[in-house]
């Protein structure tokens, strides 16, 4: 790990853990006055407020186990932890959401009383809350690479949008007696926890199913490994995340038949400082002659078994 990573990986666990015990004490406060109030919005947002310590708990969690060393049955060590991490936590926020939408409508059909001053006091001192951790998360933290922290700071972010819509709504029933401004509000609160969590599943199982990363430009990495000086040609290329900042390659180079261990040592030296610049952070390059070129492709078209006419006594799988 390098020192930079390990410096923006200290940072995120205290900002997490900070994180996480400010909005964990605000959520109780939240829901017990949620209760009290009779306020929809409020549970909205304490329930949000739950998902977001539960995000942020698993988000620690992740950090934790996934500083666990490399071992021989997982051999990147737990590192993709923190990806099954955000999916669960995407995941929770769809089924909040959910479960808001059912309540409000139940509430519009009948909308019960509600205590609006007591509403009001409590969604801004949350909306202060979640600016204090907003900010916490913006100045000390990597939510813009780290997937992980990323999907903790969006919980934070659509809940602080909560807060504002729980204010509104205490409002409104405060001045004009609209007793569906909080059903409504919770209803807002609602569609920003279901987006924000289709984003995170979405940009989770992306690497999951190994997908290119978003920071990788193929074309690129491709034109630097071919005008890298000695490589003739390149196939079987495999980019892939392992985690949010852990980007992996993995492909072919053909070289001339008459260069030494040492000359192709130096190619991939090359190769690794200038796919650097790509974002790249771990590359296994084979390196093969042109006699050995078994296929043209620059993706890999392997699936599982020999291509037609390939009669080598091995598999390859890709």
């Amino acid at each position: 790990m390098s020192h930079e990573h390990a410096h923006t990986h200290g940072a995120n666990k205290k900002v997490l853990l900070i994180s996480f015990i400010i909005i964990t004490l605000y959520m109780f406060i939240e829901t017990i006055g949620g209760l009290l109030t009779n306020s929809l919005a409020l549970l909205a947002d304490a329930g949000h407020m739950l998902s977001d310590a539960v995000s942020l708990g698993i988000a620690l969690l992740a950090f934790t186990v996934g500083e666990k060393l490399a071992n021989h049955s997982k051999t990147y060590g737990y590192k993709r932890f923190e990806i099954l991490a955000a999916v669960l936590n995407g995941l929770t926020l769809i089924i909040i959401a959910l479960y808001i939408f059912y309540e409000a409508f139940q509430r519009f059909q009948n909308p019960p009383e509600v205590a609006s001053t007591g509403m009001l006091i409590i969604a801004i001192i949350g909306l202060l809350v979640n600016i204090l951790v907003a900010w916490t998360m913006m100045r000390g933290a990597d939510v813009k690479e780290n997937l992980n922290m990323r999907g903790a700071y969006m919980h934070v972010i659509s809940d602080m949008l909560g807060s504002i819509g729980a204010v509104v709504a205490a409002l409104l029933i405060m001045f004009f007696g609209w007793g569906w401004a909080d059903p409504l509000a919770s209803v807002i609160v609602a569609a920003l926890v279901l987006r924000s969590g289709y984003y995170v599943v979405k940009a989770s199982l992306h690497v999951l199913m190994e997908g290119t990363p978003r920071n990788v430009n193929l074309e690129n990495v491709i034109d630097t490994i071919r005008n890298t000086k000695g490589v003739q040609d390149i196939h079987d290329l495999h980019v892939w995340s392992v985690t949010s900042g852990l980007n992996t390659l993995s492909c072919h180079a053909v070289v001339d038949n008459q260069m030494s261990v040492a000359g192709s040592e130096r190619v991939l030296e090359a190769l690794e400082h200038r796919l650097e610049h790509q974002n790249i952070h771990h590359m296994t390059i084979q390196v093969e002659t042109p006699e050995h070129q078994h296929d043209n492709s620059i993706l890999c078209k392997v699936k599982g078994k020999l291509p037609e006419g390939h009669s080598h006594g091995h598999s390859h799988q890709h």
